[in-house]
């Protein structure tokens, strides 16, 4: 099966009412993981490469090629998305690698200059057909813990406005919003209280899926409460390395003299596919 698109995943999920998964993948093993999940949950994935990824690799290109190589070969749905891109020169390279969709996060600056900043990156974008997403209030484990560090996931002042949610999109002309409504980045534990009141009230607000960033703190019944009030697209990156990581822990734990990677990065990579499988069910119903 070739590569689908974002776009296409994102809207039929929308239309349905029902969630979409987005995973991280930081390198090969976690990408194979994400199609193997997909494969055994018999449900499409969206495949995600942050910057902070690109960073650690020192470029995008080789985890690109490799991650369109699994995804072509799946069976199953799976499309390629740019998460978290500061840098509107990788959003470009991304879109010339064939990534279908980019998230650019200008949420960090003033609202205006968020505003300008976007729009012209969903021009740009929108001329060589790709999707793109935009952030609007700030999405904890990030620039919300500078801003509000007494208050953390539950300081009002960083969570999304509806009406500011509504004028922006019409601004910027964005195909999905991520929005700020009590998840956080980097959450070990899966305790996270979401508003699913202001999620219902921005989903109605606007007339372009919402992203929920964070949602590794978030329950499997907060997910499905998420998405019944109105969220679309779930990001999921900490739960997936947390599998990963225990696996990969016993593995070197219960043998001192093991050397080979192959062995411990087996165990991880088939520990991540278990749930990615299992986290697929919960979002895509």
């Amino acid at each position: 099966m070739t590569l689908t698109t974002t776009a296409s995943l994102i809207r039929s999920a929308y239309e349905e009412g029902r969630g979409v998964a987005a995973f991280n993948a930081i390198n090969l093993e976690t990408v194979e993981a994400i199609a193997t999940g997909a494969e055994t949950a018999n449900r499409p994935v969206i495949v995600q490469i942050s910057e902070n990824a690109v960073r650690y690799h020192g470029g995008l290109a080789p985890l690109a090629h490799a991650a369109i190589a699994v995804a072509s070969a799946s069976t199953m749905p799976i499309s390629l998305h740019l998460d978290h891109a500061t840098d509107e020169r990788l959003v470009g390279i991304a879109v010339d690698l064939g990534f279908s969709s980019v998230m650019y996060d200008a949420s960090q600056l003033p609202y205006e200059d968020n505003l300008t900043r976007t729009a012209t990156v969903a021009r740009r974008c929108h001329d060589r057909g790709a999707h793109v997403e935009a952030e609007l209030g700030e999405v904890g484990g990030k620039a919300m813990y500078r801003a509000c560090r007494d208050d953390g996931v539950h300081a009002p002042g960083v969570r999304t406005d509806p009406a500011e949610a509504a004028a922006f999109v019409a601004s910027t002309g964005v195909d999905a919003l991520a929005v700020a409504v009590g998840s956080s980045h980097k959450m070990t534990t899966r305790d996270a209280a979401l508003d699913e009141a202001l999620i219902a009230e921005i989903h109605h607000a606007v007339d372009v899926p919402l992203v929920l960033h964070g949602s590794s703190g978030v329950s499997d019944d907060g997910l499905r409460a998420a998405i019944a009030a109105g969220m679309t697209k779930i990001n999921v990156a900490t739960q997936l390395n947390k599998a990963f990581t225990a696996a990969v822990r016993e593995t070197l734990g219960a043998d001192s003299n093991l050397v080979d990677q192959r062995r411990y990065l087996g165990a991880g990579r088939d520990a991540m596919a278990a749930e990615t499988a299992r986290l697929l069910t919960v979002i895509s119903g």
